[in-house]
């Protein structure tokens, strides 16, 4: 087992508008990615429970070509209002840094 920040190339997160979060996960070597891939960890399940949203919410995308995954789903508080404590959306990828991927 390996978490994720121990092997993705970049684990981040921001807006897509103030109700909306994208976070990234991308990976510099293929065969990495392709393991990880196989796996299934990474989905839209698996976001829906760290972040506390319903499943049918969430978009989310592989990219082989960027050796990259994607999920866009909505703030629980919008960016900047009262009781946002991350406007920019800047660290909400911590919740993921932590997932175990049995590569």
């Amino acid at each position: 087992m390996a978490r994720i920040r121990d092997i993705a190339k970049v684990c981040r997160s921001k807006n897509a508008g103030p109700f909306q979060l994208t976070i990234d996960v991308a990976f510099d070597d293929p065969a990495l990615f392709r393991k990880v891939k196989a796996t299934g960890v990474l989905c839209a399940p698996l976001f829906a429970r760290l972040y506390g949203v319903q499943e049918k919410d969430i978009l989310f995308t592989v990219y082989d070509a960027g050796y990259a995954f994607k999920a866009t789903l909505p703030r629980l508080t919008s960016a900047g209002d009262i009781g946002d404590t991350d406007v920019y959306g800047a660290q909400q990828h911590a919740p993921l840094l932590d997932v175990d991927i049995p590569v």
